[in-house]
């Protein structure tokens, strides 16, 4: 059996006793499975996307890139889409900021298909993007190049005949 066919075939099984089973009761037992599946630490309720780095650190090893303040939200885009665990850590004491992603995946594949499509959306928006001091040169450039106006102005005084 594939993987990803044994995760689809989990199910819960609930089985409680009783004459006349009312939507009330059946809530309260919902409660107490997912009260009990959470106290004995069941992979029922994982938590995926980002997390804290306790949390994180629970799951097992862990692997670590830098990225720069600016791509903070296509990373997160991507590592959503692909159910990427992550925690993300900030060092302020650098100018720009950068910041530490943690982040672990059920397998490699997913890793790399979640980086790459950060990587092409990345180098996308670089390609895209014009600095503003770009766009600043280019416009002086533009103004040097126009050619000006030449205003002549002649004041002619008429002359009336009496």
């Amino acid at each position: 059996m594939m993987e990803h066919e044994i995760i689809n075939d989990k199910c819960v099984a609930l089985s409680m006793r009783g004459a006349k089973i009312t939507a009330g009761m059946l809530a309260k037992a919902m409660q107490a499975f997912l009260q009990a599946s959470k106290t004995a630490g069941s992979k029922l309720l994982t938590k995926h996307g980002e997390q804290s780095l306790k949390s994180l650190s629970k799951k097992g090893t862990l692997a670590d890139i830098k990225i720069s303040d600016d791509n903070i939200g296509s990373f997160r885009k991507a590592a959503q889409k692909y159910k990427l665990d992550f925690s993300l850590q900030k060092d302020s004491s650098v100018d720009p900021p950068r910041w530490t992603v943690f982040f672990k995946a059920k397998d490699d594949r997913t890793l790399q298909s979640a980086f790459n499509e950060y990587a092409q959306v990345t180098l996308k928006q670089k390609a895209q993007k014009e600095s503003m001091l770009e766009k600043l040169d280019r416009s002086k450039e533009l103004a040097r190049s126009a050619p000006e106006k030449v205003i002549e102005r002649v004041k002619e005084k008429t002359v009336t005949a009496r």
